[in-house]
């Protein structure tokens, strides 16, 4: 092994994908139990390596040296080999800051709360400091020792003005939450100051913290840039390089592009017979991607078409295995094109979902183009096409993050797209 990752649980990490645009060389992916790190540190059979949770604490005490800026973060997530003797840096203090400045926010003065106390934690402790934040927090539960509680941040800290989250609440497979906790670690809505909230959670791309800072209009972003950003950082210093800062930004950029591109769905929605699958599946071609149609997944699942769905079980029947369907595939897919049904849109909790992997393209096809069919319960005919329209137009617009106005020409909707994603 020559470069590569130790944690605990590895399976869905963006990190070899993103050291491969960073640098030429040989990146991997090793998965440690706790009783193995200590055997792996002592024969430490590599050139240089990150690491992730939970042993950016552990690794410690087998370093020969540990520099002045992890010591006082106290996580190490960066260690290189110098003939036998292992030194250890920290690089996601660089993240964070690249993170927070991306977003907008300016943390000197604030009132910063810090969810979790593991390592990011220290992390973000040491980013607020940096930035002469006024007034920092650490917010956690149990026996975490934090400054406060949740219960606290609530009821004594309401004028806080930015969240940091470094807990691993929202993250996958776990995005919705799970029977022990929800899949949001804080209530935003009890936060009326807030100017910021910034994730480190990187897989969803936008987590429930994330989802609804964006709903609130509060600037708001994941971890994926972080990632990117400390991974830049990281293969400096595997390669003894000068961390040239116009440089390194512009590489975290182009990286962070190229990641996100790959890693997000493209997610059509928009009136029956406007269109989606057939540009869905021109979409995929040029892009080769995979083509997901929900109202063919919910067929498949049902094991009969959709007329028969609504008439022997009812639209409340459709709609609820519809949200089955689209949590699914939105939890389980990326970089593919997600062509939805026409009124996925009606529940909230469908667009947070596709939100959460994708970018939603409203594909507005004019109404007098919009052709009844037999095989669409809910729009059977040129009337209900148009209540329809009517009724759901606001709501498409409301939904989408791009509305394509479509005209009789597919190609020029999957050249709008294309143009549009790969901004």
């Amino acid at each position: 092994m020559q470069y590569g990752l130790i944690g605990e649980h590895l399976p869905h990490s963006f990190s070899k994908e993103i050291h491969g645009k960073c640098a030429d060389y040989d990146y991997e992916l090793h998965e440690l139990t706790p009783d193995q790190v200590g055997q792996f540190m002592t024969e430490a059979p590599f050139r240089a390596i990150n690491v992730t949770i939970p042993y950016k604490q552990t690794v410690i005490p087998y370093l020969h040296c540990v520099n002045d800026h992890a010591k006082r973060i106290g996580a190490v997530n960066t260690v290189v080999n110098r003939n036998g003797k292992l030194y250890g840096y920290n690089t996601d203090f660089y993240g964070m800051v690249s993170l927070i400045r991306r977003i907008g926010i300016d943390l000197k003065g604030k009132k910063v709360l810090i969810l979790g106390t593991g390592g990011t934690s220290h992390t973000a402790q040491a980013v607020a400091a940096a930035s002469e934040a006024g007034i920092v927090l650490t917010v956690g539960r149990g026996q975490d020792s934090p400054n406060v509680t949740y219960e606290e941040a609530y009821a004594s800290h309401a004028d806080a003005q930015v969240i940091i989250n470094t807990t691993p609440c929202g993250m996958y497979p776990y995005a919705d939450g799970s029977a022990e906790r929800a899949g949001t670690p804080i209530d935003l809505s009890r936060f009326p100051h807030l100017c910021g909230v910034v994730d480190a959670v990187y897989n969803p791309i936008r987590t429930n913290l994330v989802y609804d800072a964006l709903q609130r209009g509060i600037p708001a972003e994941g971890g994926l840039f972080m990632l990117v950003s400390q991974a830049v950082m990281a293969s400096r210093i595997f390669l003894d390089q000068p961390a040239d800062e116009v440089e390194m930004d512009a590489v975290c950029r182009r990286v962070y592009g190229e990641i996100l591109a790959s890693k997000e769905n493209i997610v059509l929605t928009g009136m029956p017979a406007c269109g989606k699958s057939t540009v869905g599946k021109a979409l995929a071609e040029v892009l080769n991607r995979r083509f997901i149609d929900t109202d063919a997944e919910i067929v498949a699942r049902a094991g009969k078409p959709i007329p028969e769905i609504f008439a022997e079980d009812g639209e409340d029947a459709f709609r609820a295995l519809e949200a089955q369907v689209i949590r699914d595939v939105a939890n389980e897919t990326t970089g593919a094109i997600i062509a939805t049904g026409g009124g996925a849109i009606l529940r909230e909790e469908n667009i947070r979902r596709l939100k959460r992997t994708g970018r939603i393209y409203f594909l507005n096809r004019p109404l007098e183009h919009l052709l009844p069919t037999p095989d669409r319960p809910t729009a059977s005919t040129a009337q209900a096409i148009r209540q329809r329209y009517e009724e759901r137009f606001d709501r498409y617009c409301a939904t989408c993050d791009v509305r394509i106005d479509t005209d009789e020409v597919i190609d020029h909707t999957v050249q709008s797209i294309r143009k549009d994603f790969f901004r």
